[in-house]
């Protein structure tokens, strides 16, 4: 069987990066409509035209986003992983770092609860035992009642 994957591969690390930039360069651009909005508040010489760029700048930088989401998304689950490519072999793979990181984040997490914070062992559990003559509870390992007196 084949040795888990650890790493992500520089190729997939390189297209979430890339992706991330693609996002951040949309968002810039859909923002930049409304420092263009500010900018040119009151004049209305080319409104036309001011409005068709500024709606270019909007749009391109909204679908940018989108376009950029997916690369990253492409790039941290992998092809298969994502569900572009239908194969639960490689899925597995290309999800492997992921899974091992929530379970390493999960078990960072149960590590720092402490259900005894006294850490002082359980108290361990009290039997008793009846005695068939009086009816009084004893202690389990007592020979005789403590009451009447007879054996146990």
């Amino acid at each position: 069987m084949n040795e888990p994957q650890r790493q992500v591969s520089s190729e997939r690390q390189f297209a979430y990066y890339l992706g991330a930039g693609v996002i951040v360069l949309g968002g810039l651009m859909f923002l930049s409509t409304f420092a263009l909005f500010i900018a040119n508040f009151g004049e209305f010489n080319n409104f036309e035209g001011k409005a068709k760029t500024s709606m270019a700048l909007a749009f391109g930088g909204m679908v940018l986003m989108i376009i950029g989401g997916i690369i990253r998304s492409l790039g941290a689950t992998g092809l298969a992983g994502s569900g572009a490519v239908l194969d639960p072999e490689q899925a597995r793979k290309d999800l492997e770092p992921y899974s091992r990181m929530t379970g390493g984040m999960i078990s960072d997490a149960l590590s720092e609860i402490n259900p005894n914070p006294t850490n002082e062992p359980p108290p361990r559990p009290t039997i008793k035992v009846r005695c068939r003559a009086c009816g009084i509870l004893n202690e389990e390992d007592a020979r005789f009642c403590k009451q009447c007196g007879k054996p146990l």
